[in-house]
């Protein structure tokens, strides 16, 4: 654990998330099935879907530009199509992009990401992209709860302005920090999430939400108080990836950890992929 909080080396990042999560393993038990659903019925709304996002997938990123051979659209495309015919419950989600394209640079292996991409949805990060999303709902309460307990003066200021944590935080949990959080910091939280699961996010949102108390504090409306959650994902603490990690490893004490898969333990800043820095930005 000590070691992945330190921040998993670039070129051994890919290795350590496959074996840490578990998709080593099952892509071993499973020789050629992601290839198999690759090769499976058709499905036309599940195709629309996934080409409707293509595009707005890392516009700035030249990897996944049309005009660029190859171009990882194509195997972009082909993660998300194998992914919703493998857990039809959930399909396809936005924001599964992001994520998948994360994973695509820095494994750059199909069936890799593929793995890694099941790992996440359908084990880590349970419920959070099925049509009811209930796994998010109630991560995003249980939030609510922590600040309330350890923050209570920002929770009381929620509870006045009648503000709901999913209006603020949705795309932190569905997007896990991708064009929220730079690059460099994004990849050392998924090496937490990977070993550690979800709680991670809580430490993250924690850490955010603590450190710039007072600015929030500030806000005396909802439209001021979104505005306020939006201006402390930036600026040189999250720019300071190993700064920041520690500060989340740190504080807050004991947080939920029900997202991790059961095989798990409860409980530098230029590793980024490339051409990474410059495309994620967020769907319109």
């Amino acid at each position: 654990k000590r070691y992945v909080r330190k921040g998993v080396p670039l070129e051994h990042r890919a290795r350590v998330w496959m074996v840490l999560s578990g998709a080593q393993a099952q892509m071993d038990q499973n020789p050629g099935y992601y290839h198999q659903l690759l090769q499976g019925e058709r499905n036309p709304r599940l195709e629309d879907a996934i080409r409707t996002d293509l595009n707005r997938t890392f516009p700035d990123n030249v990897k996944f530009r049309k005009t660029t051979d190859p171009c990882l659209q194509r195997t972009l495309y082909n993660v998300l199509l194998a992914y919703g015919h493998h857990n039809q419950g959930v399909g396809y989600c936005q924001g599964m992009n992001f994520i998948a394209g994360y994973l695509i640079l820095i494994t750059n292996n199909e069936e890799e990401s593929f793995w890694l991409l099941d790992a996440l949805v359908g084990r880590i990060l349970p419920d959070y992209y099925s049509p009811a999303m209930l796994g998010l709902k109630t991560d995003q309460e249980v939030l609510g709860e922590l600040v309330r307990v350890k923050l209570p003066a920002v929770g009381a200021l929620m509870e006045r302005l009648g503000v709901l944590w999913t209006l603020l935080v949705s795309r932190w949990f569905i997007c896990l920090f991708v064009d929220i959080l730079p690059v460099e910091t994004v990849l050392r939280i998924w090496d937490c999430l990977f070993n550690e699961g979800s709680k991670i996010i809580f430490r993250v949102a924690l850490t955010l939400i603590k450190q710039h108390q007072e600015l929030i504090l500030e806000a005396t409306s909802v439209p001021d108080i979104c505005d306020k959650f939006k201006q402390i994902t930036k600026g040189s603490f999250v720019m300071e990836c190993h700064t920041f990690m520690q500060v989340c490893g740190a504080a807050h004490g004991s947080v939920p950890s029900q997202g991790a898969p059961p095989h798990l333990q409860p409980g530098g800043c230029s590793d980024h992929p490339e051409g990474a820095q410059d495309g994620h930005q967020w769907a319109q």
